[in-house]
């Protein structure tokens, strides 16, 4: 089969497509023939050496939609479910972008129904970043909390809750990120402790602190980056975990309209080093799909 994978570090050329044997499932483990895969931020920092393993092979993809097509013992899945799935892990040797990906049955979810497999694919990472940012933040329905990057894959999950989001976009975006649940659109300037809480997915660091009430919350979206808690606020910086069962209640909100995966541009496997140059040049709304 062939996968997507990183030998040594660099943009967009160092992305290579490799024939390699397609993996077998253990116990608990079901393997997944890919119909999607999305590319995201993450696989760019693989890429590029962000997270380290210089001299290994590095597999890329996180996201997967596709068919199970065999099983090992106690998964609880059977052969020709449509899936979802989150595979993690910066060190993997092979990911979602290829032919087959084995993941842990308890990070499969079911496919959701009302969207084709391209946009499911979008769903995974993003949607349990934004929900697990959420748990962290711990705010009851009725509080504020503020977006940043609202209009991003990441920010664009986060308002189905019942709290008030107040989305920071660019004016360009105000009405999209309104569709997507945000009670408000701003472009700044914010004022210093008018919110209860910032979800920060475009990355502003200590600027979006200044913006939270004493004794609110702050969740960044890269591990162990966030700032120094201030004022009482409580800071912390979500690290996506695979989860199957919250999958599916992500799944279940898509189909019932409250969330909205997005795709941006699609790609055949083959292009792969087009698609990280795409990602590349920013601008996106919605995520860039690899298609196998």
């Amino acid at each position: 089969m062939r996968a997507v994978v990183v030998t040594s570090f660099g943009g967009p050329e160092a992305v290579e497509i490799v024939e390699t044997g397609v993996p077998e499932p253990a116990a608990r483990q079901v393997r997944i023939k890919v119909a999607a895969a999305a590319l995201n931020p993450v696989d760019a920092g693989v890429r590029s050496g962000v997270f380290g393993g210089a001299g290994k092979r590095l597999g890329l993809g996180w996201d997967v939609a596709g068919t199970i097509d065999a099983v090992g013992v106690a998964t609880g899945w059977t052969v020709g479910e449509e899936v979802v799935a989150l595979a993690y892990g910066a060190a993997k040797s092979l990911g979602t972008h290829a032919d087959y990906v084995v993941v842990d049955a308890d990070a499969v979810a079911k496919a959701p129904v009302s969207v084709d497999a391209v946009h499911a694919a979008t769903v995974p990472l993003n949607a349990l970043t934004a929900a697990q940012a959420l748990d962290l933040l711990a705010l009851e329905p009725g509080q504020r909390l503020l977006v940043t990057g609202a209009a991003g894959a990441v920010g664009g999950y986060a308002a189905h809750r019942g709290i008030a989001v107040t989305a920071l976009a660019r004016e360009a975006d105000a009405e999209l990120v309104r569709s997507l649940g945000a009670a408000e659109s701003v472009t700044g300037p914010v004022a210093p402790g008018s919110v209860d809480a910032v979800l920060d997915a475009a990355i502003l660091g200590a600027a979006a602190l200044e913006w939270v009430r004493d004794g609110g919350a702050f969740a960044g979206v890269i591990p162990q980056a966030q700032p120094a808690s201030e004022r009482g606020v409580r800071t912390g910086a979500v690290e996506v975990s695979p989860d199957g069962a919250r999958l599916a209640e992500l799944v279940a909100l898509v189909d019932e309209g409250v969330l909205t995966p997005r795709v941006a541009e699609t790609y055949a496997l083959a292009e792969v080093a087009k698609a990280h140059a795409r990602l590349a040049e920013g601008g996106l709304r919605g995520r860039v799909v690899l298609i196998p």
